[in-house]
């Protein structure tokens, strides 16, 4: 098949919390005319991610095995990969990869295996980056710390992008966006850097851009076809909790602020969907070290009541966070 024949695959990768998923929403809520397939990989036990995407028409693909698509999962991202093709509603595929991930193996996945190679075209790499928590990250990468840590990943996200989306900059000063800016030129001279807030991106700048250059990464990386071992920062964990009661909303908040002020610095993401006592809708939970919203989002309708939370994060206590959420158990559901 020609490039022109092939669908498109777009790949949003960067760190846990940067805005992947609300830029995922943005795009299926888009007037945009295509049928899109999303492909997502999550962190941890419980599938969070799909509860957090907007209602659509599209399709919606989960592999939540506690892997990353960088590890064993690229098996399972081939095999969705070969089922879409033969779906003739597809235009377009993204794929929403693990905060963990690091995107190189997942752009293999489009030159290594000969079925996907033939009926798939890698349109670009798009990593949103965190204007206000991605500081941190950097530094402890340029002081060497954590060996195979987050630092490192979260450079190697940014050096691999083809187009990079800083997000948040509502969150700092214009002056911290330009240094920051001018810091992710030392890392990658070429990608085109767009900012924004909320996500809310002219999707043209990161969808059907054919900015993905196989002759670039292979003069850069003349070895980056080759198989290599991935290892995740070992001290970084996710932690699942599910509570089948309904939460009060006082107590609930008050353990968060107390946790994010304690732990806030090791908490590297935080997301959930809850059940409060005196909301008949879910409200979905979200976080990224100290800050942190709880919205309200769509109706239970029939589906039983309960709280799904997921911490990722260094050094996490899973029983310290299950007492913790059993905690905020209303009274009345107790």
């Amino acid at each position: 098949m020609s490039s022109s024949d092939k669908i498109p695959v777009t790949v949003l990768t960067g760190f846990l919390g940067a805005g992947k998923t609300t830029l995922v929403n943005h795009i299926l809520t888009a007037h945009h005319g295509q049928r899109i397939a999303v492909i997502e990989n999550e962190f941890g036990d419980i599938p969070i991610d799909n509860d957090l995407v907007v209602n659509t028409d599209e399709e919606i693909f989960e592999m939540s095995n506690g892997c990353c698509l960088c590890c064993t999962a690229r098996t399972d991202l081939v095999e969705i990969l070969h089922s879409l093709r033969q779906r003739d509603r597809v235009e377009r595929v993204l794929i929403e990869t693990s905060g963990m991930a690091d995107p190189n193996p997942v752009a293999q996945t489009f030159f290594v295996d000969d079925e996907v190679a033939a009926h798939y075209a890698l349109d670009a790499i798009v990593t949103l980056v965190d204007a206000k928590h991605v500081g941190g990250h950097l530094d402890a990468a340029s002081r060497g710390a954590g060996g195979d840590g987050v630092g490192h990943q979260v450079v190697d996200q940014i050096a691999f992008a083809d187009r990079i989306v800083v997000n948040k900059v509502d969150l700092v000063e214009d002056e911290d966006v330009r240094a920051l800016e001018t810091r992710l030129r030392g890392i990658n001279a070429t990608a085109e850097i767009i900012t924004s807030s909320h996500a809310d991106i002219d999707l043209s700048a990161v969808l059907g851009i054919g900015a993905f250059d196989l002759s670039h990464t292979q003069a850069v990386d003349p070895g980056w076809l080759d198989e290599r071992e991935h290892q995740h920062d070992p001290d970084v964990a996710s932690v699942s909790v599910e509570v089948p009661e309904a939460l009060d909303r006082a107590a609930l908040e008050k353990w968060l602020a107390d946790l994010v002020e304690r732990r806030g610095g090791d908490l590297y993401r935080l997301k959930g969907i809850v059940a409060l006592d005196d909301h008949p809708q879910r409200f979905v939970l979200q976080g990224v070290h100290r800050l942190y919203e709880l919205q309200p989002a769509s109706s239970w309708g029939k589906e039983p009541r309960s709280t799904k939370a997921v911490f990722i994060g260094r050094g996490l206590d899973r029983d310290e966070l299950t007492r913790g959420l059993l905690g905020c158990v209303a009274p009345s559901t107790s």
